[in-house]
């Protein structure tokens, strides 16, 4: 997955056309006595008065956004009516720094747009607005309306319904069901003043000023304060993604688990980067959780431990040499055997053709021993150059580490880039034509993308095949709050193949050698429930060892409030049916707003 510091700062280079480009802006006026907010806002995701010119809407403005591409102010009908689906507020886009004040009163004429956050193909909904503005200041130190208390009691358990299968699945035309399904709820809040009480962390603060939290403490929790994805249909409706509209300087800096004590209460805003938005003007005060990082335990003289870690585009460069070695030495207690996923060539994004890697890792081998690890030894297969997806000239690559007091790495020339590894017999055993090797490389699957890479080790005597991979990212997929109900997954498709390509070299490994011990680990991209995990499983070939986790704590990464699972060890029945194995989701990283990866890394520890 590329790191969610890439796609944002992606997203936000194109805000501004996007803000154009996206609106629906016609031209037919309203023939209305009094258009009132509700009236503008309506019943259904799309305003009535789309493309139409109205005159004198009247509200109190209830927050003002002073910065970033989208500037403007909300106002609020202090006299709201009877119907929960309709919202009271609204957002008028003023594009320049708006001249007016919280608890203003004014009259906007204007014309009513929908504007689609992340453009339209990004399948989000809209946000309703007034643009093009002329705003009339009637009085100011008004009273602001109350902010409508938005808690575990208010918010439905039922996340959507399903989309118009004759509108593509999308819910944009569906009459709105507050009391029925969360985003419709949330829906009909839109531009309203909204507070949460108390309210636990369950991302931590990014680098963008954002947080977020959960209005149901006891919604697939686990026991470090998280919220759980754990299924398709577990979106988890308390999640709510916090802004500011206050300095930057006075933003919390928050761990997962810790919480905004007292009220955090402003406009309800949608964007393209998790939907709904409490876009605060009154924050609480945080109270720190006490999360730490977690630490597994040392493997014995007789286990393997093998684990993998993605180091999210490492390079020379970087300043996180020291923070990774001291991960992999104090919190992964110096595995035997270690997949590391996006190291990047030796001068990083520098696009002039460099493919090698060995000043990078040579960088954090050292970075351990200093650390008072393992001096380890380590392999790898040079990527072609920008053939493999990832930051354009940093040629992402996984790598192998591993301990040679510990563990032998079997060396068989012919392992390149476009050459696919086979299996072969050697006395009476499965061994590799290549090690370390590629799977594949030449299978559309991995176009523009990761080759996995595979190698053969030896522990106390015994032969362990190894691979590592960095599947596909989720990149294109629809949000789940997309107006699309179900989200389409369009990424999927590739991962897919790729864990077909993964699986039938698996089976090529234990049709040679029944008892052969396989191990199939890195960032799959992909949930522990997914259809590219099942693929990775067929005819079990593998089984993904997160699963001997209680649900509760299946998660490497946390995403718009959910901790889900995008790294996992898979292993052959050789590993799972003795049951004799011990599996560790090491969480140093997702949770904290210092991560130095965004991924945490995985550990699996047994005696072959």
């Amino acid at each position: 997955m590329p790191s969610k510091r890439t796609a944002r700062i992606g997203a936000l280079t194109v805000a501004a056309v996007c803000s154009t480009v996206s609106a629906v802006v016609l031209t037919t006026p309203a023939h209305a006595d009094t258009v009132h907010i509700r009236d503008i806002q309506g019943t259904t995701r799309i305003s009535p008065y789309a493309g139409q010119a109205v005159t004198d809407v009247a509200g109190i403005v209830t927050g003002v956004r002073t910065y970033g591409s989208s500037r403007g102010f909300w106002i609020q009908d202090p006299n709201a009516d009877d119907n929960p689906a309709t919202s009271e507020g609204v957002f008028v886009f003023t594009s320049s720094v708006p001249k007016v004040a919280l608890g203003d009163s004014v009259t906007v004429s204007g014309t009513i747009s929908e504007y689609v956050p992340g453009g339209s193909t990004s399948g989000n909904q809209t946000i309703t607005e007034i643009t093009k503005p002329v705003v009339t200041v009637l009085s100011s130190g008004n009273a602001v309306p109350a902010a409508t208390v938005v808690n575990a009691k208010s918010v439905p358990g039922v996340y959507t319904a399903a989309g118009d299968t004759a509108a593509g699945g999308s819910v944009n035309g569906l009459t709105l069901e507050p009391k029925k399904y969360a985003l419709d709820y949330y829906e009909s809040l839109e531009g309203m003043s909204v507070q949460v009480s108390d309210a636990r962390v369950v991302t931590a603060t990014d680098p963008y000023t954002e947080l977020w939290v959960t209005v149901k403490p006891h919604e697939n929790a686990n026991r470090r304060g998280g919220t759980v994805y754990g299924s398709y249909t577990s979106q988890n409706t308390g999640r709510l993604q916090i802004q500011s509209l206050g300095a930057t300087a006075d933003f919390p800096t928050a761990n997962v688990g810790d919480e905004l004590t007292g009220t955090t209460a402003g406009p309800l805003d949608y964007n393209q980067f998790g939907g709904y938005t409490l876009v605060a003007n009154q924050i609480g005060a945080l109270e720190a959780g006490g999360l730490e990082r977690e630490t597994t335990q040392k493997q014995s003289r007789s286990e393997l431990a093998v684990a993998t870690y993605n180091v999210e585009n490492l390079d020379p460069g970087d300043a996180s040499f020291a923070a990774h070695a001291s991960a992999i030495v104090n919190n992964l207690r110096s595995p035997d055997i270690l997949s590391l996923e996006e190291i990047q060539d030796n001068n990083g994004a520098t696009n002039d053709g460099t493919v090698a890697a060995d000043r990078t890792v040579q960088k954090l081998i050292d970075a351990i021993v200093a650390a008072g690890g393992p001096a380890y030894d380590w392999r790898s297969i040079d990527p072609e150059n920008n053939k493999d997806g990832g930051e354009p000239g940093g040629n992402i690559r996984q790598v192998f580490l591993f301990n040679p007091e510990r563990v032998s790495f079997t060396d068989r020339a012919g392992g390149d880039a476009t050459t696919a590894v086979g299996v072969t017999k050697v006395n009476g055993k499965a061994a590799l034509t290549a090690s370390p090797g590629r799977v594949d490389p030449a299978n559309t699957a991995w176009t523009t993308s990761r080759k996995p890479l595979a190698g053969e080790f030896v522990f106390r005597g015994k032969t362990v095949f190894v691979i590592a991979n960095h599947f596909a990212s989720k990149g294109g997929d629809q949000g789940l709050t997309s107006q699309y109900q179900p989200p389409a997954r369009s990424s999927e498709t590739q991962r897919h193949l790729q864990a077909t390509a993964v699986n039938t070299f698996v089976k090529e490994i234990l049709a040679t050698q029944k008892n052969a011990d396989v191990i199939t680990l890195g960032d799959i991209n992909d949930f522990e429930f997914s259809g590219t995990t099942q693929l990775l499983e067929d005819d079990g070939a593998l089984w993904s060892a997160i699963k001997s986790l209680p649900k509760s704590e299946r998660y490497t990464y946390d995403y718009q409030g959910n901790s889900q699972v995008l790294d996992q060890i898979l292993v052959s029945p050789s590993i799972y049916k003795g049951c004799d194995f011990e599996y560790d989701s090491v969480h140093i990283n997702s949770e904290f707003n210092d991560q130095i990866s965004d991924h945490d890394p995985q550990v699996l520890r047994f005696k072959p």
